[in-house]
């Protein structure tokens, strides 16, 4: 697989969840592409590695799972990075994030911003952003995306890396705002206030003029706000193994099936909540499946 046939671009962190029973790759933007590629799309990922054993190994994970890896740079003078996770008794997850590692540094040229100018989508998130190299870079992807490419903005809040007004300022350039209800209700500024998920996703999409508004809500299932009209899909229960990349295959779930445009948004809703479901299920953020799998 080649950068010009990539058609979904996952721009930000790659790098090692480091969980109390082992390694295991991950990153929002990384565990997108890897479901996206299980889903049978082409997605290729956008990020950094240092020159080092940890990075190496990453390396190799893309390759064998047959992703491409030409748009993953690799920094001699910056450490992979990684973020130390536990997880609580009801399989929640806490992330502490190393900074100043290679994906605070990623590099677009001229061959990844040649892929986005024939891309179906770019994913990218709050995290990554916490770089202004990285902001520039995100920049020159956007600006070659076609017009009618989807744009998905991943709002991922890890304090200390929370700037709300950053994120207010990257969302008005999407076209799909996908965050949690604590998310959406801080970005809203409706924090603590009463009012349900339908009322911050309509608010967030007056806000930012987003036509599809994507909030989550964990076991309860998650909504869409798309062009004004608003679905819900509620969560069925399963035995929570933990919750690391659950979302990240939600949204890999959601852009595969909208960017094929062949099924209604109640289905893609519905499909979507059971993939985050299964990974849910299941130890770490990358646990092996195919297209065959009912989810």
């Amino acid at each position: 697989m080649t950068n010009s046939s990539a058609s979904v671009l996952c721009f930000g962190e790659i790098l090692w969840d480091f969980l109390p029973d082992g390694l295991y790759p991950g990153g929002a933007p990384f565990n997108v592409a890897y479901h996206l590629h299980r889903l049978g799309q082409n997605a290729q990922v956008v990020s950094a590695v240092g020159r080092d054993l940890l990075g190496d190994e990453l390396l190799r994970r893309l390759e064998n799972w047959g992703l491409p890896t030409e748009a993953v740079a690799c920094h001699p003078d910056r450490p992979t990075g990684f973020v130390r996770a536990s997880v609580g008794p009801n399989g929640d997850a806490r992330y502490e994030i190393a900074p100043n590692v290679a994906w605070d540094q990623i590099v677009v040229g001229d061959g990844v911003k040649g892929s986005a100018a024939t891309a179906q989508a770019l994913v990218f998130g709050s995290l990554a952003q916490r770089s202004p190299t990285n902001r520039a870079a995100l920049d020159r992807l956007l600006s070659a995306l076609p017009k009618a490419a989807l744009r998905v903005f991943d709002v991922n809040l890890r304090p200390p890396y929370d700037d709300l007004a950053l994120v207010r300022t990257l969302a008005p350039r999407a076209t799909v705002l996908k965050l949690n209800v604590e998310e959406a209700a801080r970005l809203a500024g409706r924090a603590g206030a009463p009012g349900g998920d339908e009322a911050q996703a309509r608010i967030l999409a007056g806000q930012t003029g987003c036509p599809m508004v994507c909030v989550t809500a964990g076991a309860r299932g998650a909504g869409l706000l798309h062009d004004h009209r608003w679905i819900w899909e509620s969560g069925r229960p399963v035995a929570v193994v933990d919750t690391v990349g659950a979302g990240d295959a939600f949204l890999a779930a959601l852009i595969a099936h909208l960017s094929t445009g062949r099924l209604p948004d109640e289905e893609i809703l519905a499909r979507a909540c059971r993939l985050g479901e299964w990974v849910a299920a299941r130890r770490g953020a990358t646990p092996a499946y195919d297209s065959s799998t009912p989810v």
